[in-house]
């Protein structure tokens, strides 16, 4: 008895944003592991050199492109990139986000709250928007954004961010009831406590690590590749009946 191809991305074309580190980067790696063909971005070209190098080291299919997603214009680019050099985009995963402000959310500022909802919300729209194109012209696809269990609760002193986050679950089920028809499959993932850099204001608050350890029946936080596995899930054939679905993977923090 063999193994199952349920997950195999063989010949797939995937643009994973946020790919340049964490949990970005894990699914990247694990996508290009499965066989799809990845295109690892974030802000900084040489940053995702050097995951895309990894990956063709360990045998698989990438290559780098640089963009923000808070900048249109870079939206824009990527996507002509993709056109032109594949043809068809069958998996966006929309990864990259911002959390620029730590700290009460009467005290947020203008600066922190636009760059907040220009990369977590708008980014993500048009993001989806582009990539919805290309795969509707080519029979379908699967998107998956990377929300944050502080969709569901809001994180302490992470205002704005959670706000976003929250914008990111319904965003998602409104591509999903309207690109379904398409054969465009949208999802979530909604990563709780996990270690990477871009989490490490909450890592480094002692008090605040150990209420959360309180909460997660686990009793640890997740390692970024515990998140790559649902994201596998969401984007591969073992989900195709899968859509407008926001996948918790915390632990048990919100039990």
């Amino acid at each position: 008895m063999g193994t199952t191809d349920l997950f195999d991305l063989d010949g797939k074309v995937a643009l994973v944003t946020g790919a340049s580190r964490g949990i970005g980067e894990e699914i990247a790696r694990l996508l290009a592991q499965q066989g799809a063909h990845v295109i690892v971005s974030s802000r900084k070209r040489e940053d995702c050199e050097a995951v895309a190098n990894a990956i063709r080291e360990a045998g698989g299919s990438a290559e780098a492109h640089a963009c923000h997603v808070g900048r249109l214009d870079d939206i824009h680019a990527i996507f002509e990139h993709v056109r032109a050099r594949h043809g068809r985009l069958d998996i966006l995963v929309n990864n990259a986000a911002a959390n620029p402000y730590f700290g009460h959310i009467l005290d947020t500022d203008l600066t922190s709250f636009e760059k907040t909802v220009e990369v977590n919300l708008r980014g993500y729209f048009f993001m989806s928007v582009e990539a919805g194109k290309l795969m509707r012209e080519h029979g379908g696809g699967a998107i998956v954004n990377t929300a944050s269990v502080n969709a569901l609760q809001p994180g302490d002193r992470q205002g704005i961010y959670s706000i976003t986050k929250a914008a990111v679950v319904n965003m998602t089920r409104a591509f999903a009831k309207e690109c379904g028809p398409l054969g465009i499959r949208v999802n979530a993932l909604l990563p709780g406590l996990t270690k990477t850099k871009f989490a490490g204001a909450l890592f480094e608050d002692e008090a605040l690590y150990q209420s959360w350890m309180a909460q997660i029946p686990l009793r640890r936080h997740a390692e970024p590749r515990e998140m790559a596995g649902t994201v596998l899930y969401l984007v591969s054939d073992a989900s195709s009946y899968t859509n407008g679905e926001c996948i918790v993977v915390d632990g048990g923090l919100t039990i």
